[in-house]
């Protein structure tokens, strides 16, 4: 049976979030330019959007950059800066299309101007869409999003805004760039690396973590249901026993 058979479509995550990792290996297995790599990778993105909004997931987050990422080589921040608004521009009517909704988290107006206006115009076009919501974090930092979080509540509770009683889980939740998407049930990491990188690092307090040493530019739609398929095969238990889960279901 093929394993996209085997997955339970009633019991499907709401949202995903992927980690795509392994572009420059990927490219210098190759013998090619790490951009090479970057190039491969815009495949399956194509791919892992496609399955997901075939199967009915509501929201994909894909890491595409981060704050950290700014320290690379010159060229080929300059090379990746090209490719997303080559791959924006190409992709826009595919979205629109596939009734798939674009939005954006990080810091924005760190991008190039060519790269945010055709974000941002994607963006609008796509805003009415409904059937999923695909997440990109552009020059995203989990630690700066948390932080900008804290000084506004900060700032809110220093104009008398809120009282000391209203900081709670809730109210940081309402001042991150997340703030109207669920936390992610699942998280995929790609390459072989184990760590999250200042990912998403409030949101997936619970999300099973799924790690393959796939490359990004090899991972496709098999692996993107074989990610799931595992998912669904394990107990989440938020802190409780196996038992009370149990004792839940009966």
């Amino acid at each position: 049976m093929d394993v996209k058979e085997k997955i339970d479509i009633s019991n499907l995550p709401k949202h995903i979030a992927i980690i795509m990792d392994g572009n420059g290996r990927w490219a210098k297995q190759k013998s090619k330019l790490r951009v090479f790599g970057h190039k491969g990778g815009v495949q399956s993105v194509n791919d892992t959007v496609e399955a997901a909004a075939e199967l009915g997931i509501k929201f994909l987050t894909l890491y595409a950059f981060s704050t950290e990422n700014w320290s690379r080589p010159k060229k080929e921040v300059n090379a990746l800066m090209n490719l997303l608004v080559n791959t924006i521009e190409a992709e826009t009517k595919t979205l629109i299309k596939n009734d798939i909704k674009l939005i954006s988290i990080g810091e924005i107006d760190e991008l190039p101007e060519k790269c945010k206006n055709k974000l941002k115009k994607a963006i609008k076009l796509t805003e009415n869409n409904k059937r999923m919501t695909l997440i990109l974090a552009l020059s995203y930092s989990s630690r700066n999003e948390i932080i900008s979080s804290i000084k506004n509540i900060a700032t809110a509770y220093k104009n008398n805004d809120i009282v000391l009683n209203d900081i709670n889980e809730n109210l940081l939740n309402k001042t991150l760039n997340t703030k109207n998407i669920p936390d992610p049930e699942l998280l995929i990491r790609t390459s072989g690396e184990y760590r999250i990188s200042n990912f998403l690092l409030w949101q997936i307090a619970y999300s099973e973590l799924y790690f393959t040493d796939v490359l990004w530019p090899d991972f496709k739609k098999n692996n993107f249901y074989n990610a799931i398929f595992e998912y669904q095969n394990r107990e989440r238990r938020f802190g409780k026993t196996s038992e009370q889960i149990l004792n839940q279901h009966e």
